[in-house]
């Protein structure tokens, strides 16, 4: 990998590269754009969101469900830049979002989701200790790491 992967505030010094930054056309589907993540983001209470930096570009998106009155955290959504992707920065970002996760009131675990069409997450989720839970939501599969 090299680059030192840092999560940082997505501000408005840093926005527009944040939101230029995109999946490859074939994982269109997979993931929603930074621009409606963040737009999400305003207007959910729960939400904790963070660009993803390689040194000092930022590379990706990661975003959490944080709702600490019910020990509740959901990784949200996580994209790297596709320019970027296979450079180990997902999953360095997935390992500081657990760190991050662990300092969490009551935290002994985090859910995540993808969708079922190829391509999807599960694959890298499973490389992290992601498992699957025989659980869906909104047509997508539920995957939980024990912390």
């Amino acid at each position: 990998m090299g680059a030192e992967v840092s999560l940082r505030e997505v501000t408005s010094a840093n926005l527009a590269a944040i939101l230029n930054l995109s999946v490859s056309e074939n994982q269109q589907e997979l993931v929603a754009s930074n621009a409606k993540s963040i737009a999400e983001a305003h207007y959910a209470e729960d939400a904790w969101f963070r660009a993803i930096y390689a040194d000092e570009t930022p590379v990706g998106f990661v975003m959490l469900s944080d709702v600490p009155e019910k020990a509740e955290y959901f990784l949200w959504r996580m994209m790297v830049d596709a320019a970027h992707q296979g450079k180990g920065y997902g999953r360095r970002a997935v390992e500081l979002l657990v760190e991050h996760v662990r300092t969490r009131p009551g935290a002994t675990e985090l859910f995540t989701s993808h969708v079922k069409k190829e391509g999807n997450a599960g694959k890298f989720y499973r490389k992290l200790n992601f498992a699957y839970t025989g659980e869906e939501h909104e047509g997508e599969l539920i995957m939980k790491l024990e912390l």
